[in-house]
């Protein structure tokens, strides 16, 4: 496989805003407008703090280096000099039989990879993940990844904080969390610079790495989607009530495909993109932008998360008896 120093360009002060999808941009604004919203940030991570949070992430991981899991060590320096990061993050690697890799921490973040997706996924499909995971740490994804993260993980303890309050909370969280997915495929996508590996990481997402899966079929399973037209409102309904964190693979195929087919990838591999410093969009201009991706479910769910912000911090300091 050709030297991946060589065969990219290097994307020097790109701003995540150049691949973050509308959508993303509104949900992620619309969180930070809700009252109440920053102070569960603040209570809950308050309570938790940075180091035990780290610590509780990492205890049965390895970090990588040039002498440990040296292939995802190197994918991932290449993956940080193609966008060009801004500051150097840890890799680790966790046992798990699942595909999967996520970003976490709060002032600190760092990248946890399955080892069963370090195994079984090329070279180039690493660096994807890898990209689509500092995609999340460079758009200032992670504070929110880890809220869900620790929410969830206290719901399954049965943990106070979590209730019917709590759950609006995270479902806001979850609504913008799918948004999020589709903003840093693209950034993934600009890692590699090449359309495929994105498209077979999500056909192993969907259905393994078998040897019986064909891309181009897989492809056209993103077509037909593609084709339903307002179907795609329904399944975020219904991705809603599931409460998943990541759209289905072959949405995000679809996506993917749009975004390449919009001419916009290859005008940011062109040198046409934003850079770090430049002036923020006004944030209505990310709800226009976002009218056809951003609909009246999302904002009914963020208007919900508005009420039961105050309650959660309430539950939260009452389940420990503070004032």
């Amino acid at each position: 496989m050709p030297d991946q120093a060589r065969t990219t360009r290097v994307l020097t002060d790109i701003d995540s805003r150049s691949w973050e999808h509308p959508a993303d941009r509104a949900a992620l604004n619309a969180l930070r407008k809700i009252p109440g919203f920053d102070e569960v940030l603040r209570t809950l991570f308050g309570f938790f703090g940075e180091k035990p949070v780290r610590l509780a992430f990492l205890a049965n991981a390895v970090r990588t280096s040039p002498t440990q899991f040296g292939r995802v060590h190197q994918a991932w320096d290449e993956v940080t000099r193609t966008l060009h990061a801004p500051a150097e993050y840890p890799v680790y690697v966790i046992q798990d039989p699942y595909f999967n890799a996520a970003a976490y921490g709060m002032e600190k973040p760092f990248v946890i990879v399955n080892s069963a997706l370090v195994a079984r996924f090329e070279d180039d499909e690493l660096r994807f993940v890898l990209g689509h995971e500092l995609g999340h740490i460079m758009s200032g994804h992670v504070l929110y990844n880890t809220m869900i993260r620790l929410l969830t993980q206290l719901a399954t303890l049965g943990f106070p904080i979590v209730g019917l309050a709590a759950r609006a909370v995270l479902m806001a969280l979850l609504e913008w969390s799918r948004k999020a997915e589709l903003s840093c495929d693209r950034a993934g996508m600009l890692a590699v610079q090449n359309v495929d590996p994105g498209m077979r990481t999500m056909l192993k997402f969907a259905g393994g790495a078998s040897s019986e899966a064909n891309l181009g079929d897989f492809v056209q399973q993103a077509e037909e989607y593609r084709d339903s037209g307002d179907l795609a409102d329904q399944v975020y309904k219904v991705l809603n009530v599931l409460g998943a964190t990541h759209p289905f693979p072959v949405i995000r195929v679809a996506e993917l495909r749009k975004w390449f087919e919009s001419g916009a990838y290859d005008r940011i591999l062109g040198g046409e993109y934003k850079r770090r410093g430049d002036p923020e969009a006004p944030y209505r201009d990310d709800v226009s932008a976002a009218a056809s991706a951003y609909r009246e479910g999302a904002k009914e769910t963020f208007g919900q998360a508005a009420d039961a912000a105050r309650k959660v911090v309430d539950s939260f300091r009452a389940g420990f008896g503070r004032k």
